[in-house]
């Protein structure tokens, strides 16, 4: 039984959880989907990766699902968060077939946006700039949004953003739900969220709630040349399942078919795919029919196997909020799981910035953390 069951949500709802391989709602959202269900305000301290697209994705759609003429609006900081939010909920929206999505973000061709908006989606999600741009040229009403959702709302605000999300939110009735997540509550968003929401239930997720804590790592320092040759080995010599990261979809593909030429059977998940493939991807990788699954990291939010023994970090993310996520798909329900990550001198940066959240982190709990440098090589 899908444990997402006692919310209550529709039909269509627990099929795409179902096709996510969503079986447990984490602390956030455990916390936030009946809240943002029952109609209140939120405003919610809670980390990347701690699964809060779903606290606020789902009460939006089922909101909307039922009225062809109620509007929602998700505004993030950045370009990236908003395609990412949108390739989740466009899933989520393949079973809500009436239900239509818009993403309204920088860099893209503003005519053709317009063009979308004249569909009337019901979803619009965007950065601060583009919205206001389309509302200053008269090609986005949102006047009659029912529900609004600010999304690392510290973030927009530490990005100079505030004055924009400001100008949005007067243009939307008083009378709409408004849910705020963030990772830290300064006093600045304390101030927003009193003039513009109405007595928002306080939501406080822990880092310690977010993270599991049984996970050893392997860290291997090594050339991009030689990732390869050391991923096959690092498969020969593991036993159970295995999920490998790779920072594109091209990326997933060529390295499930360079392990196929080596004889090792595995399977390749990313946005890309059509969702009945998806399902039956993760369908046959929690069954065990595969023991080996290269995912991306948008592919890998749905993922919730109880049995992957290993994560290896083929690539490493650009945010260390998604390094955590990613080691945080082994080592579920209580087991005891290993994380190998494989660090090239071109990531020099960005592990840096990844030790330093694992530092702070392991004051915390218990990630246990290891080091091996590349065979013949000092990095």
């Amino acid at each position: 039984m899908n444990n997402f069951s006692r919310f209550r949500l529709s039909k269509e709802s627990l099929k795409a959880l179902d096709g996510l391989g969503f079986k447990s709602p984490t602390p956030i959202q455990s916390k936030a989907i009946p809240i943002g269900l029952s109609g209140q305000d939120i405003l919610a301290n809670a980390q990347t990766g701690s699964g809060k697209t779903l606290a606020f994705a789902l009460p939006l759609i089922e909101k909307i699902k039922n009225n062809n003429e109620s509007s929602g609006l998700i505004l993030t900081p950045t370009r990236e968060l908003a395609k990412q939010i949108f390739s989740v909920i466009n899933i989520i929206l393949s079973y809500h077939t009436n239900i239509k999505s818009t993403l309204l973000i920088g860099g893209e061709g503003i005519y053709s946006q317009s063009n979308n908006l004249k569909k009337l989606p019901q979803i619009i999600i965007g950065t601060p700039g583009r919205i206001n741009d389309h509302l200053d040229r008269g090609s986005l009403n949102i006047k009659e949004c029912e529900l609004v959702v600010l999304d690392e709302t510290d973030k927009m605000l530490e990005m100079g953003f505030e004055f924009q999300v400001r100008d949005i939110l007067k243009a939307i009735n008083y009378k709409r739900q408004m849910l705020m997540f963030s990772a830290t509550l300064p006093n600045q968003i304390i101030k927003l969220s009193s003039k513009y929401s109405n007595n928002p239930e306080r939501i406080s997720i822990q880092e310690n709630e977010v993270l599991n804590f049984n996970i050893k790592q392997d860290v291997i320092n090594i050339f991009p040349k030689d990732k390869f040759k050391e991923l096959s080995k690092q498969i020969e010599k593991r036993q159970g399942s295995i999920l490998v990261f790779v920072k594109t979809k091209y990326g997933t593909e060529k390295l499930s078919k360079r392990l196929k030429k080596e004889g090792i059977k595995s399977t390749a998940l990313h946005g890309g795919l059509r969702q009945n493939k998806r399902s039956r991807i993760m369908d046959n990788f929690r069954d065990e029919k595969f023991r080996i699954m290269i995912a991306t990291d948008i592919a890998s939010r749905g993922i919730d196997v109880p049995h992957i023994e290993h994560v290896i970090n083929y690539d490493l993310p650009q945010a260390p909020e998604d390094f955590v996520h990613r080691i945080g798909r082994t080592a579920r329900a209580g087991s005891i799981g290993e994380a190998v990550s494989f660090v090239t001198p071109n990531d020099s940066k960005i592990w840096k910035s990844i030790e330093i959240t694992i530092k702070r982190i392991s004051q915390k709990g218990n990630i246990n953390k290891s080091s091996k440098k590349g065979k013949g090589k000092n990095l």
